[in-house]
């Protein structure tokens, strides 16, 4: 009986390639075929092109994974399963299976649900979460501010477009950290506003990777189209 593989998932960081941890680079170069995802067959994936400085890709197995951005739950359940068993096929191969994200894979990150589907379908499959540097950590560190200090309180915050909502996960920490707030901006910015705090808000865009934007006056973001990959830091 072939011995099953490992699905990893495998932070490689928030965009800085020398930011990727030494396990991490050992299991790139000894993980035989390496997964990586992608909004729509052909795109460019942002952790692809991280981990592409460290492995020749033509020594792998590359596996493109497709995660459409839509609201629509028959396709989203169509392509989850076909990746879930894309992935297995390998796996029940002996192949071990890299699936490489940006960040954290335990934090927001498409390898969550990866790995709850095959617990669910597959649940001989042998999964480890090996940990990145995560944009949250990079931000501060890029900012030069601590998101939290001896007993202070912290929050990651998905970016919703719901004002009393917004306004009160800002009141209730002392620093929050906003993903996902590309989509929000200008409401993010009434709420600042409303609160007196717009001076205390930095936005940034792909944190340490070479296309990196940081704005630290963000009132000059009014009406402005931003990156997917962008985070807003409100530290009181």
């Amino acid at each position: 009986m072939t011995k099953l593989g490992v699905l990893y998932g495998l932070g490689v960081g928030p965009g800085d390639p020398e930011l990727i941890t030494v396990k991490a680079f050992r299991l790139l170069r000894e993980c035989p075929v390496i997964a990586y995802p992608r909004k729509k067959k052909g795109a460019k994936s942002y952790a692809l092109a991280i981990v592409e400085l460290y492995v020749n890709t033509e020594e792998k197995e590359m596996v493109g994974l497709t995660f459409p951005m839509t609201k629509d739950r028959e396709a989203l359940e169509l392509q989850w399963s076909k990746t879930v068993e894309t992935v297995w096929g390998h796996l029940s191969e002996g192949r071990d299976v890299a699936f490489v994200t940006e960040g954290d894979p335990m934090i927001y990150s498409t390898f969550i649900h990866l790995m709850r589907l095959m617990q669910e379908r597959h649940p001989q499959a042998e999964i480890r979460s090996i940990p990145g540097i995560s944009s949250v950590n990079a931000s501060a560190s890029r900012l030069g501010i601590p998101l939290a200090d001896g007993d202070e309180m912290i929050a990651i915050v998905p970016a919703r477009d719901d004002y009393d909502k917004m306004r009160e996960a800002i009141v209730s920490h002392d620093c929050i950290v906003l993903i996902k707030v590309a989509k929000v901006i200008d409401l993010m910015l009434r709420v600042l506003g409303d609160l007196g705090l717009l001076d205390k808000a930095s936005v940034l865009t792909k944190v340490t990777s070479s296309e990196e934007m940081i704005w630290r006056d963000i009132r000059t973001l009014e009406g402005r189209e931003l990156e997917y990959l962008t985070l807003m830091v409100v530290r009181k």
